[in-house]
């Protein structure tokens, strides 16, 4: 393995540095030395590669590692494969080709390190994509959007909202791309990303301002058709929902990776997060329209593909810092069964016990004798949601009614949702303008 890392980086680096004499070799432009500059720039964005293809090549096979091979080992190797990646894209005087090929291994990089739970060394491989100032429009968008979605997923909603603006400003700086399919799409995703930040943060006329420009938007797709459809979702638009959720579960499968510059995505944003997120917003729509076998089957499709990409258990993939993502799932799922409970006055309550205690535990939530602990990021919301449900289902069994009581007064005290609250977010009622969606991607109740 480490015999074929280092040809392939030998070759990442003959090609970088045939590609910069290439355009060291051209013949200067008779206009001004600024314009020239700008022509240069958009041309090559244009008409030049996008990245080095060996440095693609090298991505490829180290995300594929863990994949596959399913250990420790994997990871360290994969990592190893990308930094000597990196380091072969390095040159005195650095383009658009090579900046593009050191955005996309710092995006690798960042995904293996969420992978592996390692949120501050993601943060920091997407902060550097994101600073190459010669680098694609799609390189700096995808890495925003993992920066905000991490932001989110750990509570951080000011710093959130911070890089999102800082999105949108792309855009504005961008202007001699502003005629080519990528910055259309790139155009959608700064708004979706933007509006998705509002709409976590109770800004729903904000939100609908941003989301709005959107609707019928063919660019709109990926995170940005989850983010619109979970604010049309959480608006009881349910149709347009449905279709958005629909157009991600089916467009996903075909996605392009790091082939496609401006299909670009990282850790929570990537494209298996939104397609597990997806999923399960969608078996939650079903959920809230009634239709509670379409809602089981769903989710249970939406489990499957987390037990697939991140282990079921302990024993198939010694990956732990995983399964706290499939444990959102099973929260979703519980909270179905209480709801269909609920409406069809019927009983659930071994499997919502059963689902609850195994999200509780892959969610690696405190014990109720801890504690309250103010600063719990990732997943504090599903975390206090699947307590209290399981509190509730506990508190029907009188012998075992105190233990309930005790689990809800922890999930109350570990509420920190400023514009939901834990009774709304667990009560779904016909009168109510508003109904609560699970963001999967970030484990966020909306």
């Amino acid at each position: 393995m480490i015999r074929s890392v280092f040809r392939l980086s030998r070759a990442a680096t003959t090609v970088a540095r045939t590609a910069h004499s290439g355009f060291n070799s051209r013949k200067p432009a008779i206009v001004a030395p600024s314009a020239a500059a700008a022509s240069r720039s958009l041309h090559e964005k244009i008409a030049g590669p996008n990245a080095n293809p060996v440095a693609i090549q090298m991505i490829d096979y180290a995300l594929s590692l863990p994949r596959v091979q399913k250990s420790e080992e994997s990871y360290g190797e994969a990592m190893l494969v990308l930094e000597q990646c990196l380091a072969s894209q390095s040159s005195d005087v650095e383009d658009f080709v090579t900046q593009n090929s050191k955005g996309l291994v710092l995006l690798a990089m960042a995904n293996l390190s969420f992978d592996r739970g390692n949120f501050n060394e993601a943060l920091e491989h997407l902060r550097r994509s994101h600073e190459l100032e010669k680098a694609s429009l799609g390189v700096k968008v995808a890495a925003l959007e993992g920066l905000v979605g991490l932001s989110l997923e750990l509570g951080n909603d000011d710093a959130s909202t911070v890089l999102a603006d800082k999105c949108l400003e792309l855009l504005e700086k961008d202007e001699l791309a502003s005629t080519s399919a990528g910055f259309e799409v790139a155009e959608a995703r700064a708004k979706a990303l933007k509006g998705f930040v509002e709409f976590v943060r109770g800004n729903f006329q904000a939100a609908e301002l941003l989301f709005g420009g959107l609707q019928g938007n063919d660019h709109c797709a990926g995170s940005a058709a989850l983010s619109y459809g979970e604010f049309l979702h959480a608006t009881r638009n349910f149709s347009m929902a449905k279709e958005l959720y629909q157009k991600v579960t089916e467009g996903e499968a075909g996605n392009k990776g790091f082939n496609d510059i401006n299909a670009l995505a990282a850790c929570n944003m990537a494209s298996d997060q939104v397609q597990i997120a997806a999923t399960c917003a969608l078996g939650q729509l079903e959920a809230h329209i009634g239709k509670f076998g379409d809602a089981e089957e769903t989710l249970t499709k939406a489990l499957n593909k987390a037990e697939l990409l991140y282990g079921a258990s302990l024993q198939t993939v010694p990956l732990s810092p995983r399964h706290p993502r499939v444990g959102v799932v099973l929260t979703c799922l519980a909270l179905m069964f209480r709801q269909k409970a609920i409406q069809e006055h019927s009983s659930s309550l071994l499997i919502q016990e059963g689902l609850y205690r195994k999200a509780i535990e892959l969610l690696k939530v405190p014990s109720v004798d801890s504690e309250v602990n103010r600063t719990m990021g990732a997943w504090r919301d599903v975390a206090a949601l699947a307590r209290a449900g399981y509190g509730e289902a506990l508190c029907v069994q009188d012998n075992r009614k105190s233990e309930g009581e005790k689990m809800k007064s922890w999930a109350e005290a570990h509420w920190r949702n400023s514009h939901l609250s834990l009774a709304e977010a667990l009560r779904i009622t016909e009168s109510s303008n508003r109904v609560p969606v699970i963001d999967a991607r970030t484990g966020r109740a909306l």
